[in-house]
Order: structure tokens, then sequence, then C-alpha cells
């Protein structure tokens, strides 16, 4: 299993019609464009099925590396699963990657099929028309994943802008009631940093404000915060605000502090 991950090397994933556009202008250029109705019909069918081929191909493998490069849940760290899985739900992600699966597979299956029956193409048009078929069905299985294709990209967005955390390392967290002075509890996010103290490397995660309500009650930024305590090995530094301006008495942080960290 991974301790960490690194999201900033995932790919852009292009939009279907994106997709659509390079692949086919990627068939026009590297393959062939001229056949002439005088060829062998050997040499006709090998014309149009060398283009099916390579579609399918390039498709085949721009699908193989979105799949490759996500992350999947169970080889990642428990901290990044869990994470992830508030952020973009555990079940909406495996179904999108795995539609790129299954549109992977189709697109090949596809391919083998129309290459099978362009042994039967008996002349040049016949040859044509089955690779306009192929061709448009491949690229129409493209459309049908649009939702997944968007889904994807959005997610590989928000991946990339997660800290780099490291679930084996010397850690401290940060928490505390919203607007404890003098840190902004009011973060959107989870933020790192590193010190040296006494020669040793610490990584520091200043996390949202943790409130005072039981866990269903969570916001998502909430339970980011939930998961880094829960799997993450490390020190918790609990700032409260003794100016009680963040709506808070001493008496309530101290009972809160009491309550969730008193075991730890």
């Amino acid at each position: 299993m991974t301790s960490m991950y690194n999201f900033k090397r995932i790919a852009v994933v292009p939009s279907a019609a994106e997709l659509k556009e390079v692949v086919l202008s990627k068939t026009q250029r590297k393959t062939p464009t001229v056949v002439h109705r005088q060829y062998a019909i050997g040499r006709i069918r090998s014309f149009y099925a060398r283009k099916i081929k390579f579609l399918q191909q390039t498709l085949h493998d721009k699908l193989t590396q979105i799949i490759n490069e996500f992350p999947k849940m169970e080889e990642v760290h428990p901290f990044y699963s869990d994470l992830m899985n508030i952020l973009y739900d555990r079940d909406h992600y495996k179904i999108a990657l795995g539609q790129m699966n299954t549109a992977r597979h189709l697109i090949d299956g596809i391919a083998r099929e129309y290459c099978r029956l362009m042994k039967y193409g008996d002349s040049l048009y016949r040859c044509k028309m089955l690779k306009r078929a192929a061709l448009g069905r491949m690229v129409k299985l493209l459309k049908r994943q649009k939702s997944s294709f968007d889904y994807l990209e959005q997610v590989r967005q928000h991946l990339s802008r997660l800290p780099t955390i490291d679930p084996g390392t010397r850690t401290i967290i940060l928490c505390g009631f919203p607007n404890v002075q003098p840190y902004a509890f009011t973060t959107k996010a989870l933020y790192v940093g590193h010190l040296d103290y006494k020669l040793l490397r610490w990584q520091v995660i200043d996390t949202p404000g943790i409130l005072d309500q039981p866990l269903e009650e969570r916001n998502t930024i909430e339970m980011q915060a939930v998961t880094a305590l829960a799997h993450l090995k490390a020190a918790i530094l609990f700032v409260m605000d003794v100016s009680e301006q963040c709506d808070k008495s001493i008496e309530e942080q101290a009972r809160f502090l009491k309550i969730n960290f008193d075991k730890q």
C-alpha cells in the first residue's frame, strides 16, 4: 500500500468532444489517405482496416492512461482513501473509472468486429462504409461517457490542489473552534507546512474548525478534519481563544477538549 500519492502527475482529462476531435484528426494524419478503386481488394481492405485499428489503439491508450493515472482507493493510504470518499463519493468515483474501462473494452470489441467484417468487403464502397460505421460507433461510445470525462477532470483539478501529506511522518495537527485567534480556522481545506525541531522534521497540518456537534451533522470541510485525526499518527495541538471571541467560553472550549481529546 502506498502511503503517499503524487496527484499532481495526473494528466488533464479531455472532454469527450475534445478527445473525439483529437483522435479523428490523428487517425487522418497518421494513416494513408489515398486509395483507388482499381487497387486489389486485399489492399483496399487493409487500407480501411488500418484506420479502424489505429483509432481503436489511440482510444485504448488514452483510456488506459486515464484509468491507470487515477489512484485506486484500495491502494492508497486510508487517509487518502477516506478523504477522497468525502470529497468525491467513493461509489461515483469508482463508477466513472469503471465506465472508462467498459468503454475501452467495447471499443476494442467494435474494432475486432469490423476488422473481421472487412475481410468480406468486396468493393471500395463497402469497405469504406464498414470503416465509417466502425469509427462512428467508437465515437458514439465516447459521447455516451461525456459525464464521466467531465467528472474525472473535476476530480483531477481538485486532487492537484490537495497538499502533499505523508501519513507516515511525524505530524502535528492544529485544531480548534472557528475564528480562534490568532489562527484563521475558517479554512476551506487542509493546509500543510513543515518545521525542524531538535533536528527532527515535523509535518504541521492546519485543519478546518472542529465544531461541537454530532459526526453526521458535520459538513464536508469539517469531515476532512475528522479524516485527518482518524488516520494520521499525530500529536494534536488544540488552540483555545482566551478572549472568547469565537463565541465559546473558555469553559466550553476546555470541556470540548476534554471530551474529544482527553483519551488521545
